[in-house]
């Protein structure tokens, strides 16, 4: 099967299609043959050696996790889903998935079926922005109706999503366009504040809670006086990294059907121009997703 490699650290230059042997399934796991893949920071991240590559080991290594496609096989004990399904999910995160490829092989209960008004494109842009935003928000600050809720880079592809899943709960919502957007972050007594930006505007985010507010830190990484500063303030926080959860992917179902969830696509690459997708992504002004089209 084809896939992408990542052949060495580097820029986007190290990543290869390459010729590669088929995975099989194993127990409680499916075969799932690949649609879509989506593009993430975290790929970039980890390409670099930096993100998540630790986990995933040394090269060369199949990068990827988002993904979407048909199952085609399904191995001892799976009874979650049916050969033909169309799933997503962002499967086995952090260790490797190997999502840029026409096949991958993943415990059944990491995936979802695909809502009905999603396109596999549409699918594949979904699970690890959501999940990253759905776990923030609704699993751990636990945002509902009347609170306010800040989100810091409001135009990528988990804020905007974030946004939406927030507004749908009730939430109040205060959303920047980045770095450059310092007027939003003049606000003051937010119940929790989601950061997809990092750099110096940690400590701005820190400004607008309230006591007993939760910070949520997905891009930067706090100080040791940024934290201490918090505790002064009666103010929380935490570093999340998202969860693989195919429980929590049925959820879109329910927000995209009722019309209240709706991915942004920037724009559509082929699995060959993975390395275009990559550059497309760090040079930055992304709105939304970028995918991946592998297979019919």
């Amino acid at each position: 099967m084809r896939a992408v490699l990542v052949t060495r650290f580097g820029g986007p230059d190290v990543l290869e299609v390459a010729e590669v042997e088929r995975p099989s399934p194993i127990s409680t796991e499916v075969l799932v043959r690949v649609v879509a893949a989506g593009v993430n920071p975290v790929d970039c991240k980890t390409r670099r050696g930096d993100g998540v590559a630790r986990w995933v080991g040394p090269p060369p290594f199949i990068i990827g996790w988002d993904v979407c496609g048909v199952v085609e096989a399904m191995g001892y004990g799976v009874t979650r889903f049916a050969v033909g399904d169309l799933v997503f999910g962002m499967p086995r995160f952090p260790r490797a998935a190997g999502a840029y490829a026409e096949y991958v092989t993943a415990p059944s209960r990491q995936f979802a079926r695909v809502p009905k008004a999603t396109s596999p494109i549409e699918a594949a842009a979904l699970p690890l922005a959501f999940l990253t935003a759905w776990q923030c928000l609704i699993e751990t600050a636990q945002i509902r109706d009347g609170q306010t809720a800040l989100i810091h880079g409001a135009g990528g592809g988990v804020g905007h999503l974030a946004v939406q899943i927030a507004k749908a709960h009730g939430a109040r919502v205060i959303a920047t366009t980045g770095r450059n957007d310092r007027e939003a972050l003049q606000a003051r007594e937010v119940d929790a504040a989601l950061d997809l930006v990092g750099g110096d505007d940690i400590q701005l985010l820190l400004d607008t809670l309230r006591s007993g507010g939760l910070l949520l830190e997905v891009a930067g990484y706090p100080s040791d006086e940024l934290k201490a500063a918090a505790k002064e303030r009666s103010v929380r926080v935490l570093e999340p990294l998202v969860e693989p959860d195919g429980h929590a992917l049925e959820q879109i179902a329910t927000l995209v059907d009722s019309g209240d969830l709706k991915v942004i696509i920037d724009e559509v690459f082929p699995l060959e121009r993975a390395g275009a997708a990559h550059e497309r992504l760090e040079r930055g002004g992304v709105r939304g997703k970028l995918i991946l089209e592998v297979g019919a």
